[in-house]
């Protein structure tokens, strides 16, 4: 049996507290964010033109697979954001733009009325979502990981990721009222809207993870203590390390495989 060096069995209660506040967060970013998977049979005959069944198929798909677009690129900025301003800068941005895209959707014109402008909206607030929601689910887990030590850390992490497919399924049940129970679509969408700004408020009294703060107190007094500029951490090798290409893409596409039979299998329930 591995030993850690400081080993926690059970979370304390600010941690039970972080755990909480981040549990509920992802739960309401992954309701929003599943909410038009859902409703996208429904919503696509409101918010794009009506073509034949084959070309409402594709423009269902495109929809739906907007959303992943921005993914890596949101990967990208989130990972930047936290490790130099801080692992609760994300939580906060992340809520606001899922909140704001959510209400976007809410209030949207539909294609009836705003013709084309309504449906590049549309695209535009999945978009927003997936680059959001990357950003949301990692960034928790770092947070908890931080927060936390092992053995007590392993179902600490866990939480968020069963949130997140809980919200994924509540959004389903709510889905399913609006489009059968004759109920107004949009409530679902003012409803995501309410939550996440309730979730997004609540978060704000998490406090900074004490590794991130440490890590960047001690980095910059090793750095004042050398009389040295701390950007030119940028020169450092390891740093600027070289990437093999190759392998990076072979991973990429192997972490790819799973994702995309799911999801394909996932879009065809919701269709038919």
């Amino acid at each position: 049996m591995l030993k850690y060096q400081q080993e926690q069995r059970s979370l304390t209660r600010e941690q039970k507290e972080a755990v909480g506040l981040l549990s509920i967060g992802t739960f309401l970013e992954f309701f929003d964010f599943m909410l038009y998977v859902h409703m996208a049979t429904f919503l696509n005959e409101i918010f794009f033109p009506k073509t034949d069944p084959s070309t409402a198929t594709l423009l269902a798909a495109a929809a739906f697979c907007s959303s992943y677009v921005l993914r890596p690129i949101g990967a990208l900025i989130f990972g930047y954001i936290g490790d130099n301003i801080g692992r609760k800068s994300t939580f906060i941005i992340t809520t606001c733009i899922m909140a704001a895209c959510c209400f976007t959707m809410a209030n949207l014109p539909t294609y009836a009325q705003w013709g084309y402008t309504a449906s590049v909206c549309m695209v535009i607030c999945r978009v927003m979502q997936g680059l959001s929601s990357i950003g949301e689910i990692v960034g928790a887990e770092v947070y908890v990981t931080e927060m936390t030590k092992p053995p007590a850390q392993y179902p600490a992490v866990a939480t968020i990721e069963v949130m997140g497919l809980l919200g994924t399924t509540i959004a389903l049940i709510v889905a399913s009222f609006a489009t059968l129970g004759n109920v107004n679509w949009r409530i679902a969408f003012w409803f995501g809207t309410i939550i996440a700004i309730i979730g997004g408020t609540a978060r704000r009294i998490l406090i900074e993870t004490p590794e991130f703060a440490d890590a960047k107190l001690q980095l910059k007094r090793v750095f004042e203590k050398a009389n040295m500029d701390i950007k030119k951490l940028n020169n450092n090798p390891i740093v600027n390390e070289k990437v093999n290409k190759k392998t990076a893409l072979a991973y990429f596409l192997l972490d790819c495989s799973w994702p995309l039979n799911f999801y394909i299998a996932y879009f065809f329930v919701v269709l038919f």
